[in-house]
């Protein structure tokens, strides 16, 4: 159900090569939410790194929510980063096990193909290098 990664990298620096290697697969970043920052300006203490990004692949969204509008409600996908003991993880639901919940078979393999493309992504994201 879990797709995750460890890096020696910090957060800032997982998420600075996030940037990088989510356009380089034709996908876009919607949105950064950073957990930490936000529950600070509600008044609550957190202190763990926490970076969330919605990201999505507008034709495969729209290949998906062309057969059930209600996918909408597990769109975008999302890949957080986060401090967990001193090494960064990137961790993401699995788009296969989401569209699962769906009765969408004919969506397998679109799911499968973003599943793939995360992988590659934060795969990216976590290596010790910057993608060529």
């Amino acid at each position: 159900m879990l797709i995750q990664l460890t890096t020696d990298k910090t957060v800032k620096e997982t998420a600075e090569a996030l940037h990088a290697a989510v356009p380089a697969h034709k996908f876009g970043v919607m949105q950064v939410h950073d957990l930490k920052e936000t529950m600070w300006k509600k008044g609550v203490e957190f202190e763990h790194e926490c970076l969330i990004f919605e990201v999505c692949q507008p034709k495969q969204a729209k290949k998906v929510l062309e057969e059930d509008m209600s996918i909408s409600t597990a769109l975008p996908c999302r890949i957080s980063v986060y401090d967990d003991g001193g090494k960064t993880t990137l961790a993401t639901l699995k788009p296969t096990t989401l569209l699962g919940m769906f009765d969408a078979p004919q969506l397998n393999e679109t799911a499968a193909e973003v599943e793939a493309v995360l992988v590659k992504i934060m795969t990216e994201a976590a290596s010790a290098s910057a993608p060529g």
